[in-house]
């Protein structure tokens, strides 16, 4: 006896992005959180349609430049004070005009590595395997199609009436994924 096969969610297809745009609206107002829009080319105003808040990168981008620089500084100011002491030609030991161009790159380059490290733990990337790829009409997504998916996991979902849903976005096409 076979086990049933677990539900991924329901995936539905658009032809434009207009279709897409405005039933993304309608997914937003219906309450829906697990849910994404895929595309083959960025839709602007996208994000608002779906109700995304604003992109963290940037604050992590910021820490991560900051901690880099002062870090930098840091190990400057050690270094020419307390680790090697040299007085060279009667200049303080602690000149941090000099120090300015460390400080910058490793501002640079740790913001850098924030922005990378940020994007791939906020995207949950890299992500080896998701259920989608199993739709044959999902192929086309890199082609010339718009799909919602909307993840089983949701609270609100159900078979059913999600697709029912889905279906009355004007969707050309509605399945049930398989996980």
């Amino acid at each position: 006896m076979a086990a049933p096969a677990k539900i991924f969610g329901a995936l539905a297809e658009f032809r434009t992005t207009k279709e897409l745009f405005h039933a993304c609206e309608k997914v937003r107002d219906a309450g829906y959180k697990t849910w994404d829009a895929h595309s083959p080319f960025p839709v602007h105003g996208l994000e608002k349609a779906m109700g995304l808040s604003p992109s963290r990168v940037p604050w992590i981008v910021l820490v991560a430049g900051l901690t880099g620089a002062s870090g930098g500084m840091l190990l400057q100011w050690w270094v020419s004070t307390t680790a090697y002491p040299l007085v060279i030609s009667g200049k303080p030991l602690f000149s941090w005009q000099a120090f300015v161009p460390i400080t910058f790159e490793l501002g640079v380059l740790f913001g850098a590595l924030g922005a990378v490290l940020g994007m791939l733990h906020l995207n949950k990337l890299p992500r080896y395997y998701n259920a989608l790829f199993r739709s044959r009409r999902f192929d086309r997504v890199t082609d010339n199609r718009f799909f919602i998916s909307i993840e089983s996991r949701d609270p609100k979902f159900d078979a059913a009436q999600t697709m029912k849903f889905l279906e009355s976005l004007g969707a050309m096409h509605v399945e049930l994924v398989e996980d």
